[in-house]
């Protein structure tokens, strides 16, 4: 698939997807949403294909969410999203694969849902966060209301949910939502390093952590740890498995296949 307003390519394992309309602030339209879907797809399907960046063009944003000139000029019925959701990704809840998010500006309304919608989140120390949607008659209607009180204290995210409020990227860390911030010029870098540390591990674990982290959310422990995984099968029947303990006894690196 040909891409306009996104680019999407692959080094090794770790695919790259960057939002390209850096002329609105990285701001989503439908064409650009239905882009991003494909890309997400596609990372998903790719069995040599491990971890995701996700990031946007330019030094200014992360993504300012939905393009609302292109809402008004076409309505809020254009708000059109492809099966992985806002960005390709806010609504897809069977995706266990890895994805940061290397946040390179202001991240608000659906940007700030997209980035909380990925596992990691690095940060550049010029970085904005903030769900405005109530300043201009609408809501974060692509999950930010339902995870903010989940990755912050409930009374610290209605703050920022009924105001609109932006927090800078030193306080986006310091609640929790951030992991790292970084200069501006360090970003990329973060980014690979984290993405290299994750693909240091077993994929296979590395997935199986993510889908037990992600569907055990909400639970009693005692009903999370008697859920049904269906990764614990894939684990336990895997030669990866077999190579870790066996590359652990020998002291030496190992070589993950994903199988």
């Amino acid at each position: 698939m040909g891409y306009e307003f996104i680019t999407y390519t692959k080094e090794g394992r770790l695919a790259r997807i960057t939002i390209n309309r850096p002329e609105v602030m990285n701001a989503l339209h439908p064409p650009a949403n239905q882009e991003l879907s494909a890309a997400f797809d596609d990372f998903d399907a790719d069995p040599e294909c491990w971890v995701a960046i996700l990031t946007g063009a330019g030094d200014k944003a992360f993504s300012a969410g939905n393009d609302l000139k292109y809402s008004a000029q076409h309505g809020m019925g254009a708000v059109a999203t492809g099966k992985g959701g806002f960005g390709g990704i806010t609504a897809r809840f069977d995706l266990f694969k890895p994805v940061i998010a290397a946040v390179n500006g202001f991240a608000l309304g659906g940007g700030f849902e997209i980035a909380m919608a990925c596992d990691v989140i690095v940060a550049a120390d010029h970085a904005r966060f903030g769900l405005p949607e109530p300043k201009v008659g609408l809501a974060a209607l692509a999950g930010g209301m339902q995870r903010l009180p989940r990755y912050i204290p409930p009374k610290i995210a209605m703050g920022l949910m009924l105001t609109g409020k932006h927090i800078m990227a030193d306080e986006a860390h310091r609640l929790g939502i951030v992991n790292e911030v970084v200069p501006a010029k360090d970003l990329a870098a973060a980014a690979d390093r984290w993405a290299n540390e994750i693909l240091d591990c077993s994929p296979i674990s590395v997935r199986l952590t993510k889908q037990v982290a992600t569907l055990s959310q909400g639970l009693p422990l005692e009903d999370s740890m008697k859920q049904h995984y269906p990764l614990v099968g894939a684990l336990f029947g895997s030669e990866d498995m077999m190579e870790g303990v066996m590359a652990f006894a020998q002291k030496r690196k190992p070589q993950w296949k994903g199988k």
